[in-house]
């Protein structure tokens, strides 16, 4: 399933638009980017290299910031186009994988572990 960057883009801008405020509003220092596809440092994170990678949270958990975190680099989401085309059939399919992947990310963010986000569909 081929999509334009375009679409890609506002797919993941509606996906955020979806977190409720209160989560919304928690957001801090965070970037959220697109990409083609990743490169070999980022699928270095992976637990199973035979699968996809969709989407890479980089930074420092919301739980784990002290109050000496301040003056970093921004933590970073990305989202990448070339395996969420890969596996997804459809349009719908296709723009549902990327917010599952978003909330998954932020998941992250917030500090949530692969095992909970899995467990809750995300």
């Amino acid at each position: 399933m081929h999509i334009s960057d375009d679409d890609f883009e506002t797919a993941i801008e509606e996906a955020l638009r979806l977190i409720p405020p209160r989560f919304h509003n928690a957001l801090a220092n965070i970037g959220i980017a697109m990409a083609d596809e990743p490169d070999e440092r980022e699928l270095a994170t992976m637990h199973n290299p035979h699968d996809e990678l969709l989407g890479l949270y980089e930074g420092i958990p919301l739980p784990q910031r002290t109050n000496d975190y301040g003056g970093v680099m921004p933590d970073i989401i990305t989202i990448f186009k070339g395996p969420h085309e890969r596996i997804c059939d459809t349009h719908d399919e296709l723009v549902d994988q990327i917010r599952k992947t978003v909330m998954h990310e932020i998941g992250h963010y917030f500090g949530f572990d692969d095992e909970t986000l899995h467990a809750h569909g995300y």
